[in-house]
């Protein structure tokens, strides 16, 4: 236990503050036990050594440990936080809870016989928290922390802290908000590249290699968060990175599930609980139709990647524009609205909002007739009436 201590004291003092992660401040901390879920890469252990240093006292009571650290080969977690909390330990950080087979009901335990020790883990974007052996759903409160927006990609790779705007801002005061954001920074310039590199904190460690490791991060997400997750075996894994591949070439697409299936060599249930898993892991992003059903065995209507990142990454040299465009759209939405398919344009939000999404070139001729509709220009600076830049619906967290 000590050469945890000391590793989890040289791990807040190593990590530094310049660049926060938007759920650092959104998270209530006084809650016993929070659950903090995202991707492989997106920052969670960073966010939980920031709060650390930024609000807790560096006196012993708070403890970060990592659960693929071998003391727990011969350790059990609930051991660990009992001698932590009767030697006077408060806060307890648990970095990758799903890598720990007993997770759900030990921290029921922990939660149940220590109430003066608060308890945050991480975990993958694909754990339930209901689902473990005991139900942890009625007692954690959980966060989502997305993959970075372009606000915070200028800011990382720039040091400039530029504002949130909320979906109402943009849409009705986009003229001033593009014009003000513009004498700070080339915003247009810096999205070209956040659509190729910037999704991922890691831009940070190499901008030449970044594909590379983003690819490399997808394999890690499949064969090891899945599978600790889920235990699958070795043909279904295999499986599940060609169905990666075949998207990625694609997308997006309308599922044609009987043809998949064929090619893929598996059932329709195990298509759909597939596409299920590599939604959770944040590998797609499927976008339905208004009113359409739900559940695992419901076709999705269309499939994107996550996050543009990933179309580069995984479809080598990508160039179809208009989906890099529309799934930039679906990423930056999808945390802060409902997204739909429209009828006749491209999305619809919160089932009453109609967007176009198009090039410099795109006309508004298929939203004319349509009310509160709007049509969203890559490669603009500045909009004008219902016009408004694409990049401007990256600054919404």
């Amino acid at each position: 236990m000590e050469k945890l201590r000391i590793l989890s004291a040289m791990k807040v003092q190593a990590v530094e503050m310049d660049f926060q992660r938007y759920l650092l401040d959104q998270i209530d901390w006084s809650d016993r036990l929070i659950a903090i879920k995202g991707a492989r890469g997106s920052g969670k252990t960073i966010l939980l050594l920031q709060h650390i240093k930024k609000h807790l006292p560096l006196d012993g009571t708070a403890l970060y440990v990592a659960m693929d650290d071998l003391f727990f080969t011969d350790n059990n977690l609930l051991s660990l936080a009992e001698e932590f909390y009767m030697s006077g330990g408060r806060y307890l950080f648990i970095d990758e809870v799903h890598k720990y087979p007993n997770w759900s009901r030990e921290l029921k335990l922990m939660y149940d016989n220590f109430p003066k020790l608060q308890i945050v883990f991480t975990s993958s974007s694909i754990l339930e928290i209901y689902a473990g052996e005991s139900d942890l759903s009625r007692r954690a409160v959980t966060y989502d922390l997305r993959e970075m927006s372009l606000r915070e990609f200028i800011e990382l790779d720039l040091g400039l802290k530029l504002p949130i705007y909320s979906l109402h801002e943009i849409l009705k005061n986009h003229v001033t908000i593009a014009a003000e954001l513009n004498r700070q920074v080339q915003v247009n310039a810096k999205f070209l590249e956040y659509l190729r590199y910037g999704v991922y904190p890691f831009f940070k460690e190499s901008k030449v290699s970044y594909l590379s490791i983003l690819r490399n991060t997808i394999q890690l997400i499949i064969d090891v968060d899945l599978n600790a997750v889920e235990n699958m075996n070795y043909d279904i894994l295999v499986k599940l990175k060609k169905l990666s591949r075949m998207i990625a070439t694609s997308a997006p697409f309308t599922p044609n599930i009987s043809e998949l299936s064929n090619k893929l060599g598996i059932s329709r249930p195990s298509l759909l609980k597939s596409l299920e898993l590599l939604e959770k892991a944040r590998i797609i992003q499927s976008v339905n139709k208004i009113n359409s059903g739900t559940g695992i065995l419901t076709k999705p209507d269309k499939v994107f990647l996550n996050n543009p990142n990933l179309l580069y990454a995984l479809g080598d040299d990508y160039e179809n524009k208009g989906t890099v465009r529309e799934t930039f759209f679906v990423n930056q939405l999808f945390s802060k609205a409902k997204v739909n398919l429209a009828p006749k344009a491209d999305f619809m939000i919160n089932e009453k909002i109609t967007i176009e999404v198009g090039g410099p070139s795109k006309s508004k001729m298929q939203i004319s007739k349509t009310e509160d509709a709007y049509l969203l220009k890559e490669n603009i600076e500045i909009g004008f009436g219902n016009t408004i830049p694409l990049w401007l619906f990256g600054f919404l967290y």
